[in-house]
């Protein structure tokens, strides 16, 4: 009997990827891309040989070197782990520069074609568009146009347009250069463990869930705020607002996850399914059940119009009309530059039919009852 079949194996690594990052120098590949791929590189989770190709428009061009230091500077600032050290020179040795605009592609190409000499073999392509949506389609017309996109992927960040219609011009325009199987439509925001968490606290705990349904929640409370302004992204911010920017992404994500039937397998095609039954079963969105508004001083913000009715905070009631929670209501609320950052998802847990303890004894020194709260920032 071989003595090491039972033991866990390491996981197998990728194959070897050239790995192209549309907006590498806006906020998003700052602030999460480039050092949560740092993280991967330095935990051995990356392919054995890689290369990373960062692009942009010409306007906003980099070279190889000022693209290492931007990616130092955004690990040092934003990572887990310091720039430093043999894994950091290893890491920052396989970053490149190549700039693309829709007219003039060469820099780009040539980028990519010099990774791949890098790496050697057949390395696959995969693309990042971490850019505006109403960038997304000119993004992939390029790639199909150059020839970049064959036998490559590619990854879209949220959101995926700005309304139904929006979406599906934006699906037709990727579906004319990537077959389905090869396109991955991205909120990072479901990355965080805890999120992932939520599933285990509930499918795989015989406590919780026989109470998770209307008979014993009162109502679920999704807070998302966020206490960094839009630190000078008005261009993005202007066209999105915080209902398309967090709300029908990060928020709803939430709420699928806290609201769906168990999925018949841990896999994607399961939980996506789960999910969509839970939005198929939402009623429209009642106006008289939400609440707009701004930071004071959003409108003096570069690039924001002095007349702008953008919002940057919203807070609403969705409704599920199913069988597990018909009269639940589920209260959503996020904005920016509010008190505190928090990660929060809240049950109310309703109170038994007795009350054998007097009300004041029940509530909580900050007025709330008994709760289930699942804290995101918690490690």
């Amino acid at each position: 009997m071989d003595r090491v079949s039972g033991a866990s194996q390491a996981p197998s690594r990728p194959e070897d990827h050239v790995v192209v990052l549309f907006g590498a120098t806006g906020d998003l590949a700052r602030r999460k891309l480039l050092p949560g791929l740092f993280h991967l590189a330095k935990a051995g989770l990356l392919p054995r040989r890689y290369r990373i190709v960062g692009s942009a428009p010409a306007a906003e061009a980099l070279s190889d070197e000022q693209f290492r230091a931007h990616a130092r500077e955004a690990v040092a600032e934003f990572g887990r782990s310091r720039p430093e050290g043999p894994a950091w020179q290893e890491f920052e040795a396989a970053l490149s520069f190549g700039s693309a605009d829709t007219d003039a592609t060469g820099p780009l190409v040539e980028a990519v074609r010099e990774a791949e000499r890098a790496i050697g073999g057949a390395p696959r392509r995969l693309f990042h568009l971490a850019v505006p949506p109403v960038a997304f389609a000119s993004v992939v017309a390029l790639l199909g146009a150059t020839g970049l996109a064959e036998g490559a992927r590619v990854i879209v960040e949220k959101p995926f347009g700005t309304d139904l219609a929006s979406a599906r011009a934006l699906n037709a325009a990727v579906h004319a250069v990537f077959d389905e199987s090869r396109v991955f439509r991205i909120d990072h925001f479901l990355g965080k463990e805890a999120v992932d968490n939520i599933l285990a606290l509930r499918f795989a705990n015989g406590l919780f869930e026989p109470l998770w349904n209307r008979e014993h929640i009162s109502h679920v409370q999704i807070d998302v705020p966020e206490k960094i302004d839009i630190q000078g992204r008005a261009r993005f911010f202007e066209g999105t607002g915080t209902f398309r920017d967090m709300v029908v992404t990060h928020l709803f994500q939430l709420l699928g996850f806290v609201a769906m039937e168990p999925p018949v397998a841990l896999e994607a095609q399961s939980l996506r399914d789960e999910q969509v039954k839970v939005f198929r079963s939402m009623r429209p969105l009642d106006p008289a059940q939400a609440v707009r508004g701004q930071y004071t001083g959003y409108r003096d913000e570069p690039g924001v119009d002095p007349a702008s009715d953008t919002e940057t905070f919203v807070a609403l009631r969705v409704d599920i009309d199913n069988w597990r929670w018909a009269g639940v209501p589920f209260h959503l609320r996020s904005g920016k530059a509010l008190a505190e950052g928090r990660h929060l998802v809240t049950l109310g847990l309703r109170e038994p039919v007795l009350a054998m303890f007097p009300l004041d004894a029940r509530e909580a020194a900050d007025g709330r009852a008994n709760e289930i709260v699942i804290d995101f920032d918690d490690p």
